[in-house]
Protein backbone atom coordinates (compact mmCIF):
# COMPACT_ATOMS: atom_id res chain seq x y z
CA UNK A 1 0.00 0.00 0.00
CA UNK A 2 1.08 3.73 -0.81
CA UNK A 3 1.47 6.15 1.84
CA UNK A 4 -1.80 7.61 3.59
CA UNK A 5 -3.16 10.49 2.87
CA UNK A 6 -2.54 12.51 6.14
CA UNK A 7 -4.80 15.60 7.14
CA UNK A 8 -2.46 18.15 8.80
CA UNK A 9 -5.46 20.56 9.71
CA UNK A 10 -3.71 23.63 8.30
CA UNK A 11 -5.83 26.95 8.13
CA UNK A 12 -4.31 27.33 4.59
CA UNK A 13 -6.48 25.05 2.79
CA UNK A 14 -9.78 27.11 2.31
CA UNK A 15 -13.03 24.99 3.36
CA UNK A 16 -15.13 24.71 0.01
CA UNK A 17 -18.50 24.78 1.40
CA UNK A 18 -20.11 23.56 -1.65
CA UNK A 19 -18.74 20.55 -4.18
CA UNK A 20 -17.48 17.27 -2.59
CA UNK A 21 -18.60 19.02 0.92
CA UNK A 22 -22.12 17.88 0.55
CA UNK A 23 -20.60 14.15 0.20
CA UNK A 24 -18.97 14.52 3.15
CA UNK A 25 -21.88 16.18 4.68
CA UNK A 26 -23.95 12.77 4.31
CA UNK A 27 -21.27 10.33 5.30
CA UNK A 28 -20.92 12.56 8.62
CA UNK A 29 -25.20 12.14 8.35
CA UNK A 30 -25.27 8.48 8.58
CA UNK A 31 -21.96 7.95 11.52
CA UNK A 32 -23.68 9.90 13.59
CA UNK A 33 -26.99 8.43 13.40
CA UNK A 34 -24.58 5.45 14.14
CA UNK A 35 -23.21 6.54 17.12
CA UNK A 36 -25.21 8.17 19.12
CA UNK A 37 -28.92 6.44 17.89
CA UNK A 38 -27.29 2.68 18.15
CA UNK A 39 -26.75 2.90 22.27
CA UNK A 40 -30.08 3.69 22.91
CA UNK A 41 -31.87 1.41 20.22
CA UNK A 42 -29.44 -1.38 21.70
CA UNK A 43 -31.64 -0.81 25.01
CA UNK A 44 -34.71 -2.71 22.92
CA UNK A 45 -33.25 -5.76 23.62
CA UNK A 46 -32.45 -5.54 27.59
CA UNK A 47 -35.88 -7.34 28.40
CA UNK A 48 -34.33 -10.14 26.91
CA UNK A 49 -31.17 -9.94 27.97
CA UNK A 50 -32.40 -9.61 31.02
CA UNK A 51 -34.00 -12.98 31.05
CA UNK A 52 -31.62 -14.26 29.01
CA UNK A 53 -28.78 -13.56 31.60
CA UNK A 54 -30.79 -13.49 35.14
CA UNK A 55 -29.24 -9.93 35.39
CA UNK A 56 -31.26 -6.43 36.82
CA UNK A 57 -32.00 -2.70 35.02
CA UNK A 58 -28.39 -1.77 36.20
CA UNK A 59 -26.40 -4.72 34.68
CA UNK A 60 -27.81 -4.02 31.10
CA UNK A 61 -27.53 -0.49 31.35
CA UNK A 62 -24.01 -1.38 31.16
CA UNK A 63 -23.68 -1.85 27.69
CA UNK A 64 -25.06 1.29 26.35
CA UNK A 65 -22.97 3.35 29.19
CA UNK A 66 -19.52 1.12 28.11
CA UNK A 67 -20.79 2.09 24.02
CA UNK A 68 -20.81 6.00 25.09
CA UNK A 69 -17.41 5.56 27.06
CA UNK A 70 -15.85 4.04 24.32
CA UNK A 71 -17.06 6.84 22.03
CA UNK A 72 -16.24 9.34 24.29
CA UNK A 73 -13.39 8.06 26.16
CA UNK A 74 -10.91 7.20 23.15
CA UNK A 75 -11.11 11.16 22.14
CA UNK A 76 -7.20 11.46 22.26
CA UNK A 77 -6.49 7.87 20.93
CA UNK A 78 -8.50 8.96 17.99
CA UNK A 79 -7.13 12.35 17.68
CA UNK A 80 -3.61 10.80 17.77
CA UNK A 81 -4.62 8.49 15.12
CA UNK A 82 -6.29 11.19 13.19
CA UNK A 83 -3.36 13.41 13.18
CA UNK A 84 -0.87 10.68 12.21
CA UNK A 85 -2.63 8.69 9.33
CA UNK A 86 -5.61 10.93 8.39
CA UNK A 87 -9.59 10.59 8.47
CA UNK A 88 -10.18 7.76 6.00
CA UNK A 89 -8.33 5.11 6.95
CA UNK A 90 -9.21 5.14 10.83
CA UNK A 91 -12.81 4.87 9.86
CA UNK A 92 -12.45 2.12 7.42
CA UNK A 93 -10.59 0.61 10.39
CA UNK A 94 -13.05 1.60 12.73
CA UNK A 95 -16.30 0.64 10.57
CA UNK A 96 -14.46 -3.19 10.49
CA UNK A 97 -14.85 -3.19 14.51
CA UNK A 98 -18.32 -1.95 14.79
CA UNK A 99 -19.35 -4.54 12.51
CA UNK A 100 -16.92 -7.11 14.36
CA UNK A 101 -18.14 -6.43 18.19
CA UNK A 102 -22.08 -6.96 17.43
CA UNK A 103 -20.53 -10.60 15.28
CA UNK A 104 -18.81 -11.55 18.08
CA UNK A 105 -21.96 -10.23 20.53
CA UNK A 106 -24.12 -12.75 18.75
CA UNK A 107 -22.12 -15.63 20.47
CA UNK A 108 -22.07 -14.34 23.93
CA UNK A 109 -22.91 -16.82 26.51
CA UNK A 110 -23.10 -14.08 29.26
CA UNK A 111 -23.66 -10.61 29.93
CA UNK A 112 -19.52 -9.98 30.46
CA UNK A 113 -19.34 -11.34 26.84
CA UNK A 114 -21.61 -8.60 25.67
CA UNK A 115 -20.18 -5.98 27.58
CA UNK A 116 -16.84 -7.08 25.36
CA UNK A 117 -18.22 -7.59 22.31
CA UNK A 118 -20.91 -5.03 21.95
CA UNK A 119 -19.48 -1.89 24.78
CA UNK A 120 -15.93 -1.82 24.15
CA UNK A 121 -14.83 -3.24 20.49
CA UNK A 122 -18.48 -1.79 18.65
CA UNK A 123 -17.79 1.32 20.80
CA UNK A 124 -14.33 1.37 19.20
CA UNK A 125 -15.46 0.83 16.26
CA UNK A 126 -17.78 3.57 16.09
CA UNK A 127 -15.56 6.25 18.01
CA UNK A 128 -12.63 5.62 14.75
CA UNK A 129 -15.66 6.64 13.27
CA UNK A 130 -17.33 9.54 14.58
CA UNK A 131 -14.54 11.50 15.65
CA UNK A 132 -12.55 12.16 12.03
CA UNK A 133 -16.09 12.50 10.75
CA UNK A 134 -16.76 15.62 12.96
CA UNK A 135 -13.18 16.53 11.96
CA UNK A 136 -13.59 16.54 7.85
CA UNK A 137 -17.08 18.30 8.51
CA UNK A 138 -15.11 20.90 10.10
CA UNK A 139 -12.57 21.18 6.87
CA UNK A 140 -15.28 21.46 4.55
CA UNK A 141 -17.25 23.61 5.59
CA UNK A 142 -17.11 27.58 7.32
CA UNK A 143 -19.41 29.78 6.23
CA UNK A 144 -22.33 27.28 6.64
CA UNK A 145 -20.76 25.38 9.31
CA UNK A 146 -23.46 25.93 11.65
CA UNK A 147 -26.31 24.56 9.14
CA UNK A 148 -23.85 21.64 8.67
CA UNK A 149 -23.84 20.37 11.84
CA UNK A 150 -27.28 20.50 12.66
CA UNK A 151 -28.02 18.74 9.11
CA UNK A 152 -24.98 15.72 10.09
CA UNK A 153 -26.99 15.99 14.03
CA UNK A 154 -29.93 15.26 12.57
CA UNK A 155 -28.77 11.55 11.58
CA UNK A 156 -29.12 10.79 15.26
CA UNK A 157 -32.88 10.86 15.09
CA UNK A 158 -33.27 9.17 11.49
CA UNK A 159 -31.51 6.21 12.49
CA UNK A 160 -32.91 6.44 15.87
CA UNK A 161 -36.36 5.68 13.94
CA UNK A 162 -34.92 3.46 12.24
CA UNK A 163 -32.95 1.38 14.55
CA UNK A 164 -35.65 1.36 16.90
CA UNK A 165 -38.54 -0.44 15.13
CA UNK A 166 -36.25 -2.69 13.28
CA UNK A 167 -34.59 -3.78 16.67
CA UNK A 168 -37.95 -4.55 17.34
CA UNK A 169 -38.51 -6.21 14.33
CA UNK A 170 -35.21 -8.31 14.78
CA UNK A 171 -36.02 -9.60 18.40
CA UNK A 172 -39.29 -10.65 17.31
CA UNK A 173 -37.90 -12.52 14.32
CA UNK A 174 -34.93 -14.08 15.14
CA UNK A 175 -34.15 -13.32 18.51
CA UNK A 176 -31.92 -10.88 20.21
CA UNK A 177 -28.69 -13.43 18.61
CA UNK A 178 -29.65 -13.07 15.47
CA UNK A 179 -30.32 -9.05 15.82
CA UNK A 180 -27.12 -8.70 17.18
CA UNK A 181 -25.78 -10.41 13.85
CA UNK A 182 -27.88 -8.46 11.56
CA UNK A 183 -26.82 -5.13 13.22
CA UNK A 184 -23.29 -5.91 12.63
CA UNK A 185 -23.73 -6.39 9.41
CA UNK A 186 -25.51 -3.03 8.89
CA UNK A 187 -22.69 -1.72 10.61
CA UNK A 188 -20.29 -2.57 7.97
CA UNK A 189 -21.78 0.70 5.79
CA UNK A 190 -19.76 3.05 8.42
CA UNK A 191 -16.69 1.61 5.88
CA UNK A 192 -18.75 2.95 3.28
CA UNK A 193 -19.02 6.26 5.03
CA UNK A 194 -14.98 6.58 5.85
CA UNK A 195 -14.20 6.20 2.27
CA UNK A 196 -16.10 9.77 1.35
CA UNK A 197 -13.47 11.75 3.45
CA UNK A 198 -11.27 12.87 0.68
CA UNK A 199 -8.55 14.74 2.17
CA UNK A 200 -8.65 18.26 0.77
CA UNK A 201 -5.79 19.60 -1.56
CA UNK A 202 -3.85 22.47 -0.55
CA UNK A 203 -3.91 25.17 -3.04
CA UNK A 204 -1.33 25.02 -6.06
CA UNK A 205 0.12 27.94 -5.19
CA UNK A 206 3.62 29.26 -5.43
CA UNK A 207 3.62 29.46 -1.40
CA UNK A 208 2.18 26.15 -0.73
CA UNK A 209 0.80 25.11 2.82
CA UNK A 210 3.84 23.81 5.23
CA UNK A 211 6.07 26.12 3.33
CA UNK A 212 7.12 29.44 4.49
CA UNK A 213 8.55 31.50 1.86
CA UNK A 214 11.36 33.93 3.53
CA UNK A 215 13.54 36.52 1.10
CA UNK A 216 17.46 36.48 1.16
CA UNK A 217 19.20 38.53 -1.79
CA UNK A 218 16.11 38.33 -4.15
CA UNK A 219 16.15 34.47 -3.64
CA UNK A 220 13.43 32.54 -1.72
CA UNK A 221 14.34 30.12 0.32
CA UNK A 222 11.93 26.87 1.83
CA UNK A 223 11.87 26.53 5.16
CA UNK A 224 9.52 23.62 6.22
CA UNK A 225 6.84 23.99 8.63
CA UNK A 226 7.16 21.79 12.18
CA UNK A 227 4.30 18.95 11.84
CA UNK A 228 1.60 19.39 13.94
CA UNK A 229 1.40 17.70 17.23
CA UNK A 230 -0.55 14.70 17.65
CA UNK A 231 -2.13 15.78 20.72
CA UNK A 232 -2.27 19.76 21.56
CA UNK A 233 -2.80 19.84 25.52
CA UNK A 234 -2.49 23.61 25.08
CA UNK A 235 -6.64 23.77 24.76
CA UNK A 236 -6.04 23.61 28.67
CA UNK A 237 -4.73 27.12 28.70
CA UNK A 238 -8.46 28.55 26.59
CA UNK A 239 -10.69 29.58 29.47
CA UNK A 240 -13.62 29.31 27.43
CA UNK A 241 -12.34 25.87 26.48
CA UNK A 242 -12.13 24.87 30.32
CA UNK A 243 -15.69 26.31 30.98
CA UNK A 244 -17.12 24.09 27.90
CA UNK A 245 -15.53 20.65 29.24
CA UNK A 246 -16.80 20.96 33.02
CA UNK A 247 -20.23 21.85 31.42
CA UNK A 248 -20.13 18.89 28.74
CA UNK A 249 -18.96 16.80 31.33
CA UNK A 250 -21.66 17.51 33.43
CA UNK A 251 -24.55 17.38 31.35
CA UNK A 252 -23.71 14.04 29.82
CA UNK A 253 -24.62 12.71 33.25
CA UNK A 254 -28.07 12.88 32.14
CA UNK A 255 -28.39 13.45 29.10
CA UNK A 256 -28.61 9.82 27.66
CA UNK A 257 -30.31 8.60 30.36
CA UNK A 258 -33.93 9.07 29.32
CA UNK A 259 -33.67 7.56 26.22
CA UNK A 260 -32.35 4.37 28.09
CA UNK A 261 -35.47 4.10 30.44
CA UNK A 262 -38.00 5.21 28.23
CA UNK A 263 -38.98 1.50 26.99
CA UNK A 264 -38.63 0.27 29.81
CA UNK A 265 -40.73 2.31 31.49
CA UNK A 266 -43.45 2.31 29.04
CA UNK A 267 -43.93 -1.76 29.46
CA UNK A 268 -43.35 -1.51 32.91
CA UNK A 269 -46.75 0.83 32.30
CA UNK A 270 -48.60 -2.30 31.08
CA UNK A 271 -47.75 -1.28 27.02
CA UNK A 272 -47.20 -3.83 24.43
CA UNK A 273 -42.96 -4.23 22.97
CA UNK A 274 -44.64 -2.44 19.90
CA UNK A 275 -45.92 0.28 21.20
CA UNK A 276 -43.63 0.94 23.69
CA UNK A 277 -40.27 0.93 21.01
CA UNK A 278 -42.50 3.43 19.36
CA UNK A 279 -41.63 6.46 21.76
CA UNK A 280 -38.01 5.92 20.49
CA UNK A 281 -39.54 6.76 17.05
CA UNK A 282 -41.57 9.69 17.86
CA UNK A 283 -38.65 11.12 20.28
CA UNK A 284 -36.35 10.67 17.15
CA UNK A 285 -38.70 12.14 14.84
CA UNK A 286 -39.60 15.24 16.76
CA UNK A 287 -35.69 15.77 16.58
CA UNK A 288 -34.98 15.05 12.82
CA UNK A 289 -36.69 18.78 12.83
CA UNK A 290 -34.95 20.48 15.25
CA UNK A 291 -31.58 19.54 14.61
CA UNK A 292 -31.33 21.67 11.15
CA UNK A 293 -33.82 24.54 12.45
CA UNK A 294 -31.55 25.11 15.48
CA UNK A 295 -28.28 24.56 13.39
CA UNK A 296 -30.05 27.43 10.89
CA UNK A 297 -30.69 29.55 13.74
CA UNK A 298 -27.41 29.25 14.79
CA UNK A 299 -25.91 30.47 11.59
CA UNK A 300 -27.65 33.79 11.93
CA UNK A 301 -25.05 36.94 12.06
CA UNK A 302 -26.36 37.81 15.38
CA UNK A 303 -26.65 34.61 16.67
CA UNK A 304 -23.81 33.13 16.16
CA UNK A 305 -21.41 34.92 18.28
CA UNK A 306 -23.26 33.92 20.83
CA UNK A 307 -23.98 30.50 20.20
CA UNK A 308 -22.92 29.80 23.61
CA UNK A 309 -25.84 31.21 25.41
CA UNK A 310 -28.08 29.66 22.69
CA UNK A 311 -26.77 26.14 23.97
CA UNK A 312 -27.03 26.78 27.72
CA UNK A 313 -31.11 27.86 26.89
CA UNK A 314 -31.15 24.26 24.75
CA UNK A 315 -29.42 22.26 28.27
CA UNK A 316 -32.42 24.32 30.40
CA UNK A 317 -35.18 22.85 28.08
CA UNK A 318 -34.10 19.48 27.77
CA UNK A 319 -33.88 19.26 31.84
CA UNK A 320 -36.77 20.64 32.77
CA UNK A 321 -38.49 18.62 30.24
CA UNK A 322 -36.82 15.59 32.33
CA UNK A 323 -38.37 17.03 35.47
CA UNK A 324 -41.49 17.25 34.16
CA UNK A 325 -41.71 14.40 32.56
CA UNK A 326 -40.72 12.42 35.24
CA UNK A 327 -44.45 12.72 36.08
CA UNK A 328 -46.13 10.93 33.68
CA UNK A 329 -48.42 8.13 34.51
CA UNK A 330 -50.02 6.87 30.97
CA UNK A 331 -48.61 6.65 27.06
CA UNK A 332 -50.35 9.29 26.32
CA UNK A 333 -48.16 11.59 28.78
CA UNK A 334 -45.16 9.45 27.56
CA UNK A 335 -45.77 10.43 24.18
CA UNK A 336 -46.04 14.26 25.13
CA UNK A 337 -42.90 13.77 27.05
CA UNK A 338 -41.33 12.34 23.73
CA UNK A 339 -42.35 15.08 21.74
CA UNK A 340 -40.49 17.52 24.06
CA UNK A 341 -37.80 15.84 24.89
CA UNK A 342 -36.99 15.45 20.97
CA UNK A 343 -36.96 18.65 20.41
CA UNK A 344 -34.57 19.24 23.47
CA UNK A 345 -32.50 16.93 21.93
CA UNK A 346 -32.23 18.37 18.63
CA UNK A 347 -31.59 21.83 20.00
CA UNK A 348 -28.54 20.34 22.04
CA UNK A 349 -26.93 17.99 19.47
CA UNK A 350 -27.23 20.81 16.82
CA UNK A 351 -25.20 23.03 18.91
CA UNK A 352 -22.95 20.83 21.62
CA UNK A 353 -20.02 20.68 19.32
CA UNK A 354 -20.36 23.65 17.07
CA UNK A 355 -19.61 25.59 20.04
CA UNK A 356 -16.45 23.75 20.51
CA UNK A 357 -15.61 24.31 16.90
CA UNK A 358 -16.30 28.34 17.79
CA UNK A 359 -14.51 28.05 21.07
CA UNK A 360 -11.46 26.22 19.64
CA UNK A 361 -10.71 27.06 15.97
CA UNK A 362 -10.38 24.54 13.23
CA UNK A 363 -6.28 24.04 14.08
CA UNK A 364 -6.94 22.70 17.49
CA UNK A 365 -10.30 21.07 17.04
CA UNK A 366 -9.16 17.79 16.45
CA UNK A 367 -6.96 17.68 19.79
CA UNK A 368 -10.26 19.56 21.02
CA UNK A 369 -12.80 17.31 20.85
CA UNK A 370 -10.54 14.31 21.81
CA UNK A 371 -10.01 15.97 25.31
CA UNK A 372 -13.33 16.91 25.66
CA UNK A 373 -14.74 13.21 24.66
CA UNK A 374 -12.26 11.63 27.39
CA UNK A 375 -13.26 13.71 29.93
CA UNK A 376 -16.80 13.61 29.03
CA UNK A 377 -15.79 9.60 29.14
CA UNK A 378 -16.21 9.41 33.26
CA UNK A 379 -19.76 11.39 33.63
CA UNK A 380 -20.87 8.65 30.54
CA UNK A 381 -19.52 5.71 32.40
CA UNK A 382 -21.31 6.80 35.98
CA UNK A 383 -24.99 8.33 34.62
CA UNK A 384 -26.89 5.49 33.07
CA UNK A 385 -25.59 2.78 35.59
CA UNK A 386 -26.00 4.98 38.83
CA UNK A 387 -29.71 5.43 37.61
CA UNK A 388 -30.08 1.81 36.92
CA UNK A 389 -29.16 1.25 40.87
CA UNK A 390 -31.46 3.97 42.19
CA UNK A 391 -34.73 2.27 40.01
CA UNK A 392 -33.20 -1.21 41.38
CA UNK A 393 -33.41 0.53 44.94
CA UNK A 394 -36.66 2.85 44.37
CA UNK A 395 -38.19 0.94 41.90
CA UNK A 396 -39.65 4.24 40.99
CA UNK A 397 -38.79 5.56 37.31
CA UNK A 398 -39.70 9.10 38.93
CA UNK A 399 -36.74 9.57 40.66
CA UNK A 400 -34.45 8.24 37.21
CA UNK A 401 -35.90 11.28 35.54
CA UNK A 402 -35.90 13.79 38.39
CA UNK A 403 -32.07 12.93 38.76
CA UNK A 404 -31.10 13.04 35.35
CA UNK A 405 -33.49 17.00 34.92
CA UNK A 406 -31.39 18.21 37.84
CA UNK A 407 -27.68 17.27 36.40
CA UNK A 408 -28.61 18.83 32.72
CA UNK A 409 -30.22 22.04 34.47
CA UNK A 410 -26.99 22.16 36.41
CA UNK A 411 -24.57 22.12 33.38
CA UNK A 412 -26.38 24.91 31.77
CA UNK A 413 -26.05 27.18 34.88
CA UNK A 414 -22.71 26.39 34.83
CA UNK A 415 -22.06 27.13 31.26
CA UNK A 416 -23.54 30.41 31.40
CA UNK A 417 -22.61 32.31 34.30
CA UNK A 418 -19.47 30.93 33.70
CA UNK A 419 -19.10 32.73 30.31
CA UNK A 420 -21.12 35.63 31.74
CA UNK A 421 -18.35 36.24 34.65
CA UNK A 422 -15.13 35.30 33.56
CA UNK A 423 -15.64 35.53 29.54
CA UNK A 424 -15.60 39.57 28.92
CA UNK A 425 -14.90 39.98 25.73
CA UNK A 426 -12.45 38.42 22.71
CA UNK A 427 -9.73 40.17 21.84
CA UNK A 428 -9.63 42.40 18.73
CA UNK A 429 -7.90 41.95 15.49
CA UNK A 430 -4.73 43.07 15.18
CA UNK A 431 -6.02 45.16 12.02
CA UNK A 432 -8.35 47.47 14.59
CA UNK A 433 -7.28 51.01 15.05
CA UNK A 434 -7.30 52.71 18.94
CA UNK A 435 -8.62 55.93 19.50
CA UNK A 436 -5.51 57.83 18.29
CA UNK A 437 -5.14 55.75 14.78
CA UNK A 438 -2.55 54.00 15.77
CA UNK A 439 -2.77 49.99 16.56
CA UNK A 440 -1.09 48.05 19.48
CA UNK A 441 0.82 46.10 17.00
CA UNK A 442 2.34 49.11 15.48
CA UNK A 443 3.25 50.57 18.64
CA UNK A 444 5.11 48.14 19.67
CA UNK A 445 6.87 47.53 16.33
CA UNK A 446 7.67 51.06 16.60
CA UNK A 447 9.67 50.77 19.81
CA UNK A 448 11.05 47.68 18.44
CA UNK A 449 14.99 48.26 18.13
CA UNK A 450 15.41 45.64 15.53
CA UNK A 451 11.97 45.48 12.92
CA UNK A 452 10.88 42.03 11.50
CA UNK A 453 11.78 43.38 8.00
CA UNK A 454 14.67 45.05 7.50
CA UNK A 455 16.55 46.32 4.16
CA UNK A 456 19.76 47.26 3.74
CA UNK A 457 20.13 49.78 1.53
CA UNK A 458 17.27 51.79 3.33
CA UNK A 459 19.16 55.32 4.42
CA UNK A 460 16.84 56.35 6.29
CA UNK A 461 15.95 55.16 9.95
CA UNK A 462 12.96 56.93 10.71
CA UNK A 463 10.61 54.19 12.79
CA UNK A 464 7.61 55.86 11.46
CA UNK A 465 8.87 55.66 7.87
CA UNK A 466 9.70 51.74 8.74
CA UNK A 467 5.81 51.10 10.48
CA UNK A 468 4.52 51.98 7.17
CA UNK A 469 6.22 49.72 5.26
CA UNK A 470 5.71 46.61 7.54
CA UNK A 471 1.94 47.39 8.06
CA UNK A 472 1.68 47.35 3.90
CA UNK A 473 -0.58 44.55 2.06
CA UNK A 474 1.73 41.84 2.05
CA UNK A 475 1.19 42.06 -1.85
CA UNK A 476 2.60 44.98 -1.90
CA UNK A 477 5.48 43.93 0.00
CA UNK A 478 6.65 41.04 -1.77
CA UNK A 479 6.47 43.60 -5.21
CA UNK A 480 9.24 45.86 -2.98
CA UNK A 481 11.13 42.99 -2.20
CA UNK A 482 11.44 41.75 -5.33
CA UNK A 483 11.71 45.67 -7.21
CA UNK A 484 14.46 47.35 -5.43
CA UNK A 485 15.33 49.73 -7.76
CA UNK A 486 11.77 51.14 -7.48
CA UNK A 487 11.75 50.33 -3.78
CA UNK A 488 14.99 52.80 -3.48
CA UNK A 489 12.78 55.80 -5.23
CA UNK A 490 10.09 55.09 -3.26
CA UNK A 491 11.70 55.64 0.15
CA UNK A 492 13.52 58.67 -0.63
CA UNK A 493 13.94 60.81 2.12
CA UNK A 494 12.47 64.38 1.90
CA UNK A 495 10.24 66.24 3.55
CA UNK A 496 7.57 65.93 1.28
CA UNK A 497 7.53 62.04 1.32
CA UNK A 498 7.18 61.84 4.81
CA UNK A 499 4.33 61.09 6.23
Amino acid sequence: MGEAAVDDGTSEVKAPDGGWSWAVLFGCFIITGFSYAFPKAVSVFFEELIREFDVGYSDTAWISSILLAMLYGTGPLCSILVNKFGCRPVMLVGGLFASLGMVLASFATSIIHIYLCTGVITGLGMALNFQPSLIMLNKYFSEKRPLANGLAATGSPVALCCLSPLGQVLQYEYGWRGGFLILGGILLNCCACGALMKPLDPPKTSETPGIENTPDDGNKKAKPKPKPKLLDFSVFSDLGFVIYTVAASIMVLGLFVPPVFMVSYAKELGNEDTKSALLLSIMGFTDIFARPTCGYIAGLQWVRPRCVYLFSIALIFNGTTDLVGSLSKDYTSLVVFCIFIGISYGMVGALQFEVLMTVVGTEKFSSAIGLVLLLEATAVLIGPPSAGHLLDSTKKYMFVFLLAGVEVVVSALVLAICNLLFIKKKPEAPETATKNGETVQEKEKNHSSTPPIEEPHKADGNPEKKAEDIMKDPREVETVLKDKDEQNKNITCSPDTKL
